[in-house]
């Protein structure tokens, strides 16, 4: 039944996805702000979707924990769910995504005019003082900048190495981080055609003010992610158990 309804979906998604885009074309054309307005609104569209069809549905905490102006935002980063939903749940974040993205059609052409922050990771310190520059404005705007510290999903119960992006962009901008934590690769998994019924818990915690020490910082981050993400799939499971 659950590959049934992932099917279901999947043809939904991208045929919806293809007419909107196509039909949306001249938003590209249009200032930043309103082709964002439209992505966002594909993205709302796309979730419901996913609810009615796969029964997959979120709950988003701690969003009173997000400072007003600007800040960044270090999540874990477990399914392709996390990126569609930050433009519904943050409204205008620049997220930080590798360049290949920005390649695919419709989804590529909309992230980058509604304002993304495109990495090249084989380009190592260029890439950084890349980032920076391009992060620089954003922060000056008040929107908030989304990097997922691990730089590519990670399963869920799996770990890698936080990358240094994270630290330059805190020690560069002196902004407060929030760290967010979240289980969607219960439900989507990487790569996985399959989407599960339940409802995805994406958390946002207390914000790290600015004026951390790297060392101190990176530990502090990973802890904090770490901890309340693997929370957050003991829940999870849990209540997929019941």
């Amino acid at each position: 039944m659950s590959w049934a309804r992932a099917l279901a979906f999947n043809l939904a998604f991208f045929a919806w996805t293809v007419v909107l885009g196509t039909l949306g074309l001249p938003f590209l054309f249009t200032p930043r702000a309103v082709t964002m307005r439209f992505g966002r609104f594909w993205a709302a569209s796309v979730l419901v979707l996913l609810k009615l069809i796969v029964g997959l549905d979120h709950q988003i905490r701690g969003l009173d924990r997000i400072p007003r102006g600007g800040c960044i935002i270090a999540m874990k980063h477990q399914s392709a769910w996390d990126a569609l939903a930050l433009p519904v749940v943050l409204g205008d974040p620049a997220v930080v995504v590798k360049r290949e993205l920005l390649l695919l059609p419709f989804y590529g052409w909309y992230a980058a005019r509604a304002g993304s922050i495109a990495i090249d990771r084989k380009a190592g310190a260029g890439a950084l003082r890349r980032m920076l520059a391009r992060a620089r404005p954003v922060a000056a705007a008040g929107r908030p900048i989304v990097i997922f510290p691990e730089g590519t999903r990670v399963a869920p119960g799996e770990r890698r190495a936080y990358q240094p992006g994270v630290a330059a962009l805190y020690q560069a901008l002196a902004l407060p981080l929030v760290p967010a934590a979240v289980n969607s690769g219960l439900y989507w998994g990487r790569r996985s055609f399959v989407k599960c019924k339940g409802r995805i818990v994406l958390e946002f915690l207390e914000p790290i003010p600015p004026g951390r020490t790297r060392p101190r910082l990176m530990a502090e981050l990973e802890r904090r992610v770490e901890t309340a993400t693997a929370a957050l799939l003991r829940e999870g499971r849990e209540t997929r158990r019941r």
